[in-house]
């Protein structure tokens, strides 16, 4: 009787340790713990992003964003740009425009009302209509005046 309990053992032993070999090795305990443990990452280390998560969007200006570049021919974008009663260019701070394509809207309209194909002293009629791209009643950006 009692060898057949050694020999259930014994094959028990053989079984197992076929399945885990480790489970019956002397360095079996030393293997799970965690100081001996190590990764090629390092819990520790900080966390390299490629961009800041909470950086603002950055502010473009409409002509910008959209690619379009100001012609002497669109006479309805430049008309966008020119006061309805006096004619005259809203400044950046209303516009929003950035310092260069701001540049280029005046110039393409000074070429556009030299060519006749923009009214000096008011705004075409018939752009009176279209939708605003801004508010000239409330600045963009704030003006010292």
């Amino acid at each position: 009787m009692l060898s057949s309990i050694g020999s259930r053992l014994r094959v028990g032993r053989v079984i197992l340790g076929y399945i885990n070999k480790e489970a019956f090795a002397p360095t079996a305990g030393r293997l799970s713990s965690p100081r001996n443990y190590t990764t090629s990452i390092d819990n520790n280390a900080p966390i390299e992003l490629k961009e800041n998560p909470f950086a603002k969007d950055k502010v473009q200006c409409v002509l910008c964003k959209h690619g379009i570049s100001p012609d002497y021919k669109n006479v309805q974008l430049l008309s966008q740009f020119q006061s309805p009663y006096t004619g005259r260019v809203y400044g950046r701070h209303i516009t929003g425009l950035c310092k260069d394509r701001h540049e280029q809207v005046e110039r393409e309209i000074i070429k556009a009302q030299n060519a006749g194909l923009m009214p000096t002293y008011h705004k075409a009629v018939e752009f009176l209509n279209d939708p605003k791209l801004f508010d000239p009643e409330k600045a963009i950006r704030p003006h010292k005046y």
